[in-house]
């Protein structure tokens, strides 16, 4: 597709601009409406609604916490992952973790 871009009036130009906006929303609407078709037809083959997938949310949790700040109670771990910044800096003022735990 050829558009002379030059030869147009401000006023087309903007009307040109309208109308290829409005045509990539029909084209995201039409992406949309084919991914939730997908995901619609890949939770029947599993025997679900699409709405009993979404609905499901995440599988565990992330654990009770078992340690907190002592300076910040509000701030907790549960002793997995990476240890917070307040965690390492408690450990280098000579804490141990039990000092931490709750």
């Amino acid at each position: 597709m050829n558009i002379d871009l030059d030869g147009m009036t401000p006023d087309e130009l903007k009307k040109l601009i309208a109308d290829a906006q409005k045509a990539l929303k029909s084209v995201d609407q039409r992406r949309r409406a084919e991914a939730k078709r997908a995901a619609e037809n890949a939770a029947k083959e599993f025997g679900f609604s699409l709405d009993e997938v979404m609905e499901a949310g995440p599988k565990g949790s992330k654990g009770a916490p078992r340690f907190a700040n002592p300076a910040d109670p509000s701030q907790t771990w549960t002793g997995r992952g990476r240890k917070p910044n307040w965690v390492i800096e408690a450990l280098e003022q000579g804490k141990s973790m039990d000092d931490l735990a709750l």
